[in-house]
Parts: structure tokens; C-alpha cells; sequence
């Protein structure tokens, strides 16, 4: 019978996105829902943004990562991301907490996305008003 693979596992929230970070120990290889990091964080803030963990932790060359992102955005995606790793950094050795939660990586941005109200045109914006 095959090895169990030693992984460490942890979820991020952002706005509407969920996303399962799967940390195994590797050469630094990033891979968002079977598609190489680069091509599905298009942009290289989003990039920098779930690399961030692993870079303040110098743990970036000695992971493989996988997320599995769904919902939201790539904004939302891309913060997901970046506390699911944080996560689950600290769920491997507890002593990077403190520095991930002073760099506000484990923080939970509690702003949620508002939903659209019927009779309006979003959640605040409101179809044109004519008196006549």
C-alpha cells in the first residue's frame, strides 16, 4: 500500500471566495485548481498577495502548494488564498504564528459582499428617478 502524503490543510475566506490550501512538502511549485499559478493569477499583485505568507516565512522554496479556489473573483480569490496559507503555515509549526498575525495574514476581512436588493439596480444604487 502506498504512503499517506504528509500534507497540511486549511481554508481562506475573502469577500465570496472559499478557498482549500493543500501545503506539501516540495520543491515551491504553486497550483491553483490544476492550472499553473501564472496563468490563473493573471496580474502580479495577486500574485505577490498569496505568495506573501510563504515569503515572510522563508517557506517558499520548501512547499508545494495547492489551492483549490472557488467563488468570488480573482481579487477575492487571491486573498482566499493568501490566509488559506497562512493557515495552514501555522497549522505545521505554531511558532510562525505570532509574525504571520502581526503582518495581519490570519486576520479575516469580515467586509462581505452585499447583495442586490429587488426594486434597485444593486445593492445601493438605484434606477434613475423621474418626477414627470
Amino acid at each position: 500500500m502506498a504512503a499517506a502524503i504528509q500534507q497540511n490543510v486549511a481554508t481562506g475566506r475573502r469577500k465570496r471566495a472559499v478557498a482549500r490550501v493543500f501545503l506539501r512538502s516540495g520543491k515551491g511549485t504553486i497550483t491553483v485548481n490544476n492550472r499553473p499559478f501564472e496563468n490563473y493569477f493573471v496580474s502580479e499583485a495577486s500574485r505577490m498577495l498569496v505568495r506573501s505568507p510563504l515569503l515572510a516565512t522563508e517557506m517558499a522554496d520548501k512547499f508545494d502548494v495547492l489551492i483549490l479556489a472557488d467563488g468570488g473573483g480573482p481579487q477575492g480569490q487571491a486573498g482566499a488564498a493568501r490566509m488559506g496559507i497562512a493557515r495552514a503555515l501555522t497549522e505545521f509549526n505554531a511558532e510562525l504564528r505570532g509574525k504571520l498575525k502581526s503582518l495581519g495574514f490570519l486576520t479575516r476581512d469580515a467586509r462581505e459582499h452585499e447583495r442586490k436588493k429587488y426594486g434597485q439596480k444593486g445593492a445601493r444604487k438605484r434606477f434613475q428617478f423621474s418626477k414627470r
